[in-house]
């Protein structure tokens, strides 16, 4: 079960002016799931996104890049689950294409105006006709309350739908912002997630929005790992639809920049540990903090190979203090001036070693009592400069295996 996560009150979730959302039933995968989300949004809104690095990108990440350069603008973002739309060639694309389509045509938009995005089972063709068949549907439950609806819509093997709103007070003016994301397997991302959208009322311009985003990704998405493996289909996307009346926010010389940045950047640290909290069979939640490198890349190089260590993981989840496998992934983490005599390693507020070796007064019982609960803290000290980062990860339990091996059954 997730480890300290619910779903979210559909009341909670607070209503973007100028987006709605509607969800349909297209069978992609099983029968009478809602597995079609439809969003629109404002003429003149502002989207930004990034997306997965691995080169065997989806087609719909190849789409989207495409779209988002266009000059009318995006109105429309279209999403299935249960099928990737990932290593189909040339047909996925024309298929992820057509989809975009239908949706104009429904809209009375440009097809450039659609974003697409998918997920679920890569290196089977995109049953393109089944989502098309199921668009009035989505278009007919188009309403701005259904973000609830919409986390649910594009989950796969998440046990949890994954979304959460903040109100962000920029002088005097109150703005939204309403987030909502997949992800339970194959997550190390390179860039943001699974799929995740986050939208806000803010007037916001380009250039701002984009590197609010690029930001808020590098302090949340880009700091998950739950196995490893990064997605063909990783995409992020940020809207400002500005249809609360303000002057719009042009760069980070505005005083309200800052503000709405870290509301936008707690949002998506949430989605991001919701995705790990909901990985796939884990029962621990972990933190890992590396402190005292020369910069905040080699901590976070120091964090991941501990965060997605196998050895590690199983550790965890069995609440056995076998801490050697966290130096060792200290070791093998790629920093060859590494002085581990300076090391200091903690579980929770226990100092475990120091000197190169174990802390005198380090007992395995300790050790052992930390790892028993559900939420554990490890931080490591390289002591060799300034630098700070935090990745989160969870364990690997016998469910993972079970979860991945019946996949596509």
């Amino acid at each position: 079960m997730p480890v300290n996560l619910s779903a979210p009150d559909p009341a909670s979730l607070l209503p973007v002016p100028g987006v709605e959302l509607g969800i349909a039933s297209a069978g992609i995968k099983k029968p009478g799931r809602r597995d079609v989300l439809v969003m629109t949004i404002p003429h003149d809104s502002e989207v930004v996104g990034v997306f997965t690095q691995n080169r065997f990108r989806a087609a719909p990440v190849t789409v989207c890049l495409e779209h988002l350069h266009n000059e009318a603008g995006i109105r429309a973002l279209v999403v299935n689950t249960g099928n990737a739309n990932a290593g189909t060639g040339e047909d996925g694309l024309r298929r992820a294409r057509e989809t975009c389509a239908a949706v104009a045509e429904n809209l009375n938009l440009a097809p450039q105006q659609v974003l697409p995005f998918s997920t679920g089972v890569i290196l089977e063709p995109l049953p393109h006709d089944k989502i098309i068949t199921a668009l009035p549907a989505a278009f007919g439950d188009l309403k701005p309350g259904n973000w609830a609806a919409a986390a649910e819509a594009i989950m796969t093997t998440d046990i949890v739908a994954k979304a959460t709103s903040r109100r962000a007070a920029l002088n005097g003016v109150d703005f939204t912002v309403t987030g909502i994301a997949k992800g339970s397997g194959m997550i190390h991302p390179n860039m943001a997630t699974m799929l995740s959208f986050v939208a806000t009322d803010a007037p916001v311009s380009c250039e701002a929005l984009e590197a609010m985003l690029r930001h808020a990704v590098n302090k949340s998405f880009n700091c998950i790992t739950v196995d490893g493996d990064t997605s063909t289909n990783d995409s992020c996307i940020l809207i400002a639809t500005g249809t609360t009346p303000a002057p719009v926010i042009m760069d980070d010389g505005d005083p309200r920049f800052a503000g709405l940045q870290a509301v936008i950047t707690e949002v998506m640290i949430e989605l991001a540990q919701a995705i790990v909290r909901d990985g796939e069979g884990a029962t621990k939640f972990m933190e890992v903090r590396v402190e005292g490198g020369k910069d905040e890349a080699e901590c976070k190089r120091v964090a991941y190979a501990i965060a997605r260590s196998p050895l590690v993981k199983t550790a965890f989840f069995a609440s056995d203090p076998n801490l050697g496998r966290i130096l060792a992934a200290i070791g093998y983490a790629g920093i060859d001036d590494l002085d581990v005599e300076r090391i200091r390693l903690w579980l929770g507020n226990v100092l475990v070693a120091e000197n190169g070796g174990r802390a005198p007064a380090y007992r395995e019982e300790e050790g052992a009592r930390v790892m028993a609960a559900p939420e554990i803290a490890v931080r490591v000290d390289l002591a060799r400069g300034n630098g700070v980062a935090t990745v989160w990860t969870c364990d690997f339990s016998y469910d993972y295996v079970k979860i991945n091996a019946e996949y596509r059954t």
